[in-house]
């Protein structure tokens, strides 16, 4: 997928483009509520549609448009647009003083 075509690109684009809204809008999992949380799920929603293929293997080619496999990608992308928002409240808890402390009712007697 290094040759890719531009009609390949846009694919990814709109797919990605659909996996960013519906996780940033309509699931609602964010961290950054803006549009720079947007762009950021749909960047990375990008380069999961564009992984997908090689990494998840190429399903359905009766769905293939311009070398994309459509579901493969569908799926990197939905993936690719939930990262930022999971590391981001994965750094946040981390970073948060007290995360890892034991609770008072887990202490051994």
């Amino acid at each position: 997928m290094l040759d890719m075509t531009f009609v390949s690109f846009l694919t990814l684009l709109i797919i990605s483009l659909i996996a960013g809204l519906v996780m940033h809008y309509a699931v609602g999992y964010r961290v950054l509520a803006g549009i720079d949380g947007f762009a950021a799920k749909w960047v990375t929603a990008w380069f999961g549609a564009w992984l997908a293929s090689p990494v998840l293997g190429h399903w359905f080619a009766v769905v293939k448009l311009s070398d994309v496999y459509i579901i493969p990608a569908f799926v990197g992308a939905f993936i690719g647009a939930f990262l930022p928002a999971a590391l981001g409240k994965g750094v946040a808890a981390v970073l948060q003083p007290g995360a890892f402390e034991v609770h008072a009712t887990n202490k051994a007697a």
